[in-house]
């Protein structure tokens, strides 16, 4: 499969793609709502990545992976495997530089997902996301048509685009007098939680990041636990759908195994209490997998009592039925 590149990111990479992405990604906001430290006892900083470019962070990474790319081998297209976030993303990116995007997709990713990667003019391939390999099925497609895998998280491209978020996370953070003692980042295969550690690494190193997941998908803190990378006993299973990759990837793990403090579990139950929260209160909506972060803070899987705490909001495509029957449950 050509894929792009194998090499651990650094800080400076996380900068460079910072500066490709001005202009290109949204800045989104940094928000430190009342009612959300009046509710845990602490300085809370919330980043929004709701409000990125096609509803996710997602758009950061594959953005820099095309850029960063020689114009003649991004011109043979790109193909990637994604449940919806990154299928969007990549597919945004490529019709920006108007190259072909194919995007391999579960056959139970949110048809809204599907909906506006198809939007964005990608291709998607379906497959069966209990029974069949998705990297293999772009392995073929890669190897037949010659387009550029670009991975969803385990590339180093990928992970410091991601890594924009952390700066922007710093820098606004600074200005506004709250820099976190704590960074809380939701986790799948680990591209963001990778790429935001190297951005505290570089610019607050006494930060400590937590991933935080989905019961049945804790691979990131069984990994931490044991000193290599976990995999998770199914594929599906859980309504988080945007982090339910099977393991780690190797170079985000390889990142965030040295600079993560651990790594903290919520119930599905929880991460819809989250998304109804943030709708009725900060009057955004968040994806279930997008709000993880957010249902640990609230669910007091870790004491942050007067401590300066930031929040990632990953991602906002929300299946319609499922974001309904969380909001709803809060006025019912």
């Amino acid at each position: 499969m050509a894929e792009h590149g194998g090499r651990i990111p650094t800080f400076q990479d996380v900068r460079a793609a910072a500066v490709r992405l001005a202009g290109k990604a949204v800045r989104t906001p940094l928000l430190l709502p009342p009612v959300l430290a009046e509710r845990v006892g602490a300085r809370v900083a919330v980043k929004p990545e709701t409000l990125q470019r096609t509803g996710s962070f997602k758009f950061r990474g594959a953005y820099n992976a095309l850029a960063s790319m020689p114009e003649a081998e991004r011109g043979r297209g790109v193909v990637t495997c994604s449940s919806g976030n990154h299928a969007q993303g990549l597919a945004a990116a490529a019709a920006i530089f108007g190259v072909s995007a194919t995007i391999v997709m579960p056959n139970d990713a949110p048809a809204l997902k599907r909906q506006r990667t198809r939007g964005h003019g990608a291709e998607i391939v379906s497959y069966d996301r209990a029974t069949g390999d998705r990297d293999a099925i772009a392995a073929e497609i890669s190897e037949r048509t010659g387009a550029l895998f670009v991975a969803p998280y385990d590339d180093p491209a990928v992970i410091a685009g991601q890594g924009s978020v952390g700066i922007e996370l710093i820098e606004q953070a600074g200005s506004q007098q709250a820099l976190p003692d704590i960074v809380l980042v939701p986790a799948g295969g680990g591209g963001l939680a990778a790429g935001i550690a190297l951005a505290l690494e570089g610019l607050a190193p006494q930060a400590q990041l937590y991933t935080v997941e989905p019961e049945g998908f804790d691979d990131h803190a069984r990994s931490f636990a044991s000193g290599q990378r976990e995999a998770n006993p199914s594929r599906a299973g859980s309504l988080c759908d945007s982090l339910l990759a099977e393991r780690p990837g190797a170079l985000t793990f390889a990142v965030t195994r040295r600079r993560a403090a651990g790594g903290l579990v919520v119930s599905d139950q929880e991460a819809l209490d989250a998304v109804a929260f943030a709708w009725r209160e900060l009057k955004l909506v968040v994806e279930p997998g997008g709000a993880v972060a957010l249902a640990a803070l609230m669910a007091g899987r870790i004491d942050v009592q007067g401590r300066h705490v930031a929040c990632i909001l990953s991602g906002g495509n929300a299946d319609p039925a499922i974001f309904s029957q969380a909001v709803a449950a809060t006025v019912s």
